[in-house]
């Protein structure tokens, strides 16, 4: 049986103490012990070879483990209880293989911890945005209705309208911060049922269709279904998918513009369900950020159009909490597609 690579070390030094020691018998042996026989010579070679050998094994590995234990002391991110006596060899190759590969892991982890770390920033910056200025709109308003202009009836209706907005902008950025947080949650299970898609599209056509006329927008299906198309989903999750990619498509739609639905078969057990515009289009460098929390395309313009800028974040939990698909396709200058998947019911 080929010999282990991580014994060389011990067997190359156990034979050269073996064969000086030989030397030193044969000599012993022609000078002073004439007496003694040829196989009491080769039995105590042996001997002194296995004992050589297993005597150096066991004290490089010492050698070597307790100098690798002082570099996992040293090093503030290596926990020196990760170290297993039984790795270190006197191999020298397979052990810097080990430590590599365990740096490597560790590395792997301080930047996953690094860009966690990032993302944290970046959400707590934008909550803080997100939340500053419609609290700062509602507090300008009610400190100059203290300072006297509650006295005019005019002013006073009017700024108690404009508060309120600031105080609705704020009430759906804490309920959609409140959704997202339930939908990363385990706990948050989906309550699964067969209902017909087209019917929940044309609910949703009938919610927003005056909103839809003040842009001058079109709601419409892509052709007139003679049949049903039953799917399995949490009905309520997935009407605010539709509310959401609807209200986005008729925001950022083109004035004038049309909104087009169609259900088409994706394969043999799911459907696709398709949201177009005709509007401005995104650019290619903003598609793949675009789900990302409170990530706006156009900041100024975002704000202007109102919104918590958490919409299709919660439409991307929302189906991949269904174990489906979210899709994206957009040519600048021509409009959006936002599609989704949905398992068909049997």
């Amino acid at each position: 049986m080929k010999l282990k690579k991580t014994y060389k070390y011990a067997l190359w030094s156990a034979l050269y103490l073996t064969v000086l020691s030989a030397i030193l018998s044969v000599l012993t042996y022609l000078l002073l012990f004439k007496y003694l026989g040829l196989v009491t010579y080769v039995i105590f070679g042996v001997l002194l070879f296995i004992i050589s050998f297993f005597i150096i094994q066991f004290r490089a590995e010492h050698f070597i483990y307790q100098r690798i234990k002082k570099l996992y002391e040293d090093i503030s991110f290596l926990d020196v209880n990760d170290l297993k006596r039984k790795k270190i060899t006197t191999d020298v190759e397979a052990l810097t293989k080990t430590v590599q590969e365990y740096v490597e892991g560790k590395s792997e982890e301080i930047a996953d911890l690094t860009q966690r770390d990032s993302f944290r920033r970046d959400f707590l910056g934008n909550v803080a945005h997100e939340l500053k200025t419609p609290l700062f709109t509602v507090q300008g308003y009610i400190l100059t209705l203290i300072e006297g202009a509650a006295e005019d009836k005019e002013i006073r209706t009017k700024y108690l309208e404009r508060a309120n907005k600031g105080v609705e902008r704020l009430t759906s950025i804490v309920k959609d911060l409140d959704m997202i947080a339930k939908l990363e949650t385990e706990g948050m299970k989906m309550n699964i049922e067969t209902f017909n898609i087209l019917e929940l599209i044309q609910n949703v056509f009938d919610l927003f269709e005056m909103k839809a006329k003040k842009r001058s927008i079109k709601l419409r299906l892509d052709r007139v279904y003679e049949f049903p198309f039953f799917v399995k989903g949490d009905i309520e999750r997935i009407e605010q998918v539709l509310i959401n990619l609807i209200v986005n498509s008729i925001k950022y739609g083109k004035v004038g513009g049309v909104t087009t639905v169609s259900v088409e078969n994706y394969n043999s057990k799911k459907f696709i369900i398709k949201v177009n515009d005709n509007g401005e289009g995104i650019k290619q460098e903003h598609l793949s950020r675009l789900f990302e929390r409170f990530y706006r395309v156009d900041q100024s313009r975002s704000r202007e159009q109102g919104g918590s800028g958490l919409g299709l974040s919660i439409v991307k939990h929302i189906i991949e909490a269904h174990g489906e698909t979210i899709l994206l396709k957009s040519k600048y200058g021509e409009g959006s597609e936002f599609s989704f998947t949905l398992e068909k019911a049997v």
